[in-house]
């Protein structure tokens, strides 16, 4: 196989070799001409956890750094980004009370930072929920999200976070009540107009745009490696299959390549990335 000319980061792709292709999907991005990724945990209930304490979901991370060594051992660079995922508020709820679904979920993050700290994760996942609830939900979730954040300052590390389509603005202001600086707060899905640092999936119309303006961002798939849902958000190939084409297409340059997958990561995330 022909070494990779660029390097080429998917922001936000999850393996899953119990529920999907598994290293399978990693060799199509490999072969796609993918060097680096960074691993994202899935929900708890995707890995058969159940949590009545955060240091349940230790379960998760530890499956998620068991697969990013095996990745690791196809050739491709594995950052991995442990954390919570929002909605889990609303499937811990029916079997617990909004306050101890709370403490549960922070403990969860709080145990996710351990791993940081130990230099075995890169950075935090969290957010709110990304479709309608309670204001009592939605409350719960903030107060969720700003703990994140403030162990993202307290870490000196990203937070990447899953939340409503649209700027989500007022994280500006959390990030900066909790001691952490919002330009290292990655919105997954994300879209051009928010004040975060924006991942955006691998098809995002304004990627020429953005890459003219020279503004700042990440290219993500999304992949969920689910068989019950192939493909879904976007293939593993995605990412190198979008960069090499636009880039060909003469829409982007190798300037714009190495600033999206490189220079930017390496600034939010505190990573270096090398071929």
């Amino acid at each position: 196989m022909k070494s990779p000319k660029y390097p080429v980061l998917d922001d936000h792709i999850h393996i899953d070799p119990r529920n999907g292709r598994g290293l399978e999907a990693i060799k199509d991005f490999k072969r796609s001409g993918g060097t680096h990724i960074c691993l994202v945990t899935k929900p708890s209930w995707s890995l058969n956890v159940t949590p009545s304490s955060g240091s349940d979901f230790n379960a998760v991370f530890d499956e998620t750094l068991a697969i990013a060594k095996q990745i690791e051992e196809e050739g491709i660079v594995v950052f991995p980004i442990l954390g919570v995922h929002p909605a889990e508020i609303t499937v811990l709820t029916p079997r617990l009370t909004l306050d101890e679904a709370v403490i549960v979920m922070k403990d969860g993050l709080t145990c996710a930072a351990s791993y940081v700290r130990d230099g075995r994760a890169i950075g935090l996942k969290s957010g709110r929920p990304h479709y309608e609830v309670s204001p009592e939900i939605l409350m719960a979730s903030n107060e969720i999200l700003t703990h994140a954040l403030t162990l993202g300052g307290e870490l000196g590390c990203a937070v990447q976070i899953h939340a409503e389509t649209g700027p989500c603005d007022d994280v500006v202001d959390m990030a900066w009540s909790a001691g952490m600086d919002p330009s290292r707060v990655i919105k997954h899905f994300g879209s051009p107009e928010t004040p975060l640092m924006p991942s955006l999936v691998a098809k995002h119309e304004g990627i020429t745009e953005l890459c003219r303006s020279h503004r700042s961002f990440t290219m993500e798939s999304d992949y969920m490696d689910e068989n019950s849902r192939p493909g879904a958000v976007m293939g593993p190939r995605s990412v190198p299959r979008n960069t090499t084409s636009l880039l060909q297409a003469g829409q982007i340059t190798p300037d714009d390549i190495y600033r999206i997958h490189q220079e930017t990561p390496e600034r939010v995330y505190g990573i270096e990335i090398r071929l």
